[in-house]
């Protein structure tokens, strides 16, 4: 508070003594510490007072509850980018899984239909060869 130190205390120590003489500085000391003691208990019941007064433990309670709230607001924002930052990812998995869907799709009807209008073109095929009667050939062209 004061910034003295050791050795400027005990400068005035020397000072004291020599000045007050050592038959009365134990006296003085005492009155000195009484002194000191009573303004300190002073200065605290004035304090208490103060406190008192103006109502600082509501203060306190006061900005300790704005700073739950502060906090409580942070991990709010914390909580929705999450959710936000999660359901972009989750839309975006989905989309990708649709459109892998779709191609995969698109390439297995591609092979079914291959497939049918194969088997079909072979069916056809059977159907005519044994639904058609067969001509004889003409032996004989100019007949």
């Amino acid at each position: 508070m004061f910034d003295i130190g050791f050795s400027e205390l005990l400068i005035i120590a020397v000072i004291t003594l020599l000045v007050m003489g050592p038959e009365r500085l134990p006296e003085t000391v005492r009155t000195i510490s009484l002194w000191f003691g009573r303004m300190k208990q002073m200065l605290s019941s004035a304090r208490q007072e103060l406190e008192n007064e103006v109502g600082i433990d509501e203060i306190r309670l006061q900005l300790k509850n704005e700073k739950i709230m502060r906090q409580l607001d942070e991990a709010k924002g914390d909580i929705e980018t999450t959710i936000t930052d999660t359901k972009a990812a989750l839309d975006k998995e989905i989309s990708d899984a649709k459109v892998t869907l779709d191609n995969e799709l698109s390439d297995a009807r591609a092979e079914l239909d291959e497939d049918l209008v194969g088997e079909i073109d072979d069916e056809l095929d059977q159907a005519l060869n044994e639904d058609l009667p067969v001509k004889p050939a003409k032996e004989n062209p100019n007949d």
